[in-house]
């Protein structure tokens, strides 16, 4: 038997009674509260049609339904989905609970249940969605991304077909804005902006960045800071402008890419970047140049260290 999905309670029928069939393995009651609560479990909506009741050793799975616009959405997808694929989904986030160690709460099975029915759809009709490696993922959110790796890998072969290798992506996007304590969509954002700076830098080198060299890494980390700094209004300072102008004439390239990524911060945020933090750009962006063989020949032959 699965494990109850957050908020789930115990399996036994809610008092209210059974309001609604779905399908043949899920069906809609009422609890103690008034709320709706999905019960799941092969064969249970078939025995209420033909029986007039439900065997409460047979629900797998339960969980409330939250009032509002996404309710007929969800009953909607749970009456559409195939039970395989919905149990694949479940047991890939019970999963991923016990990988991160938390409650990952009653959107995310669903977000999830949406997304791989999407996929599989999709894939059937010979159809695959262009997707992306995304390697920034893997530093920024190390945890998710190998959660998500095994979730991908687990419906795969709960469902014995094969899926794209990007949707270890997609799913740690689904994880990253399950697990961050704040409101929707934030964790996505936040990584669609280093996104942006990365392919802000690629541009202006001429060159993808190698994504498997220490500097790369070290880059990614420091374009997040950056970012959570402004979100906390904290960004870095100094009533020093000497090694800023030394910065700006010996790496003029990478100052203008820094430049660039100061314009596009702006434009985003509304906020403008300290000459402290164009500087510390500038000599990332050179570090990253320098280990790929293309350090700035205006200048010195290596960056300054940080």
């Amino acid at each position: 038997m699965m494990h109850p999905m957050p908020g789930a309670g115990d399996v036994s029928l809610p008092p209210g009674g059974v309001q609604k069939l779905l399908n043949n393995n899920v069906v809609v009651a009422i609890d103690s509260d008034g709320r709706e609560r999905v019960l799941m479990g092969r064969g249970i909506g078939f025995q209420l049609k033909h029986e007039g009741r439900v065997d409460p050793s047979k629900v797998e799975k339960t969980f409330v339904l939250e009032q509002g616009t996404d309710t007929a959405h969800a009953q909607k997808l749970l009456t559409d989905a195939p039970y395989a694929l919905v149990e694949a989904v479940l047991h890939a986030v019970d999963q991923a609970e016990r990988d991160l160690g938390r409650d990952l709460g009653r959107r995310l099975p669903l977000a999830v249940i949406d997304h791989i029915t999407y996929v599989v759809e999709r894939l059937d009709q010979g159809i695959r969605i262009p997707g992306t490696s995304m390697p920034e993922l893997r530093i920024l959110h190390p945890d998710e991304s190998r959660a998500a790796e095994r979730m991908a890998a687990s419906i795969a072969a709960s469902l014995d077909r094969e899926l794209p290798p990007e949707e270890g992506v997609f799913l740690t996007m689904h994880l990253l804005n399950a697990t961050r304590d704040v409101p929707n969509g934030t964790a996505a954002l936040l990584f669609r902006r280093v996104q942006h700076v990365v392919r802000t830098v690629e541009t202006g080198l001429g060159v993808p960045l190698d994504t498997e060299c220490p500097d790369y890494a070290r880059f990614i980390l420091h374009v997040q800071f950056l970012l959570q700094r402004l979100v906390n209004r904290a960004m870095l300072t100094s009533g020093d402008s000497s090694f800023f102008e030394f910065a700006k004439h010996r790496y003029p390239r990478a100052f203008g890419i820094a430049e660039g990524v100061k314009a596009y911060v702006l434009a985003a945020t509304g906020s403008t970047l300290t000459d402290e933090e164009v500087l510390y750009l500038t000599v990332h962006v050179e570090r990253l140049a320098t280990s790929m063989g293309r350090a700035d020949t205006a200048g010195a032959p290596s960056a300054p260290a940080i």
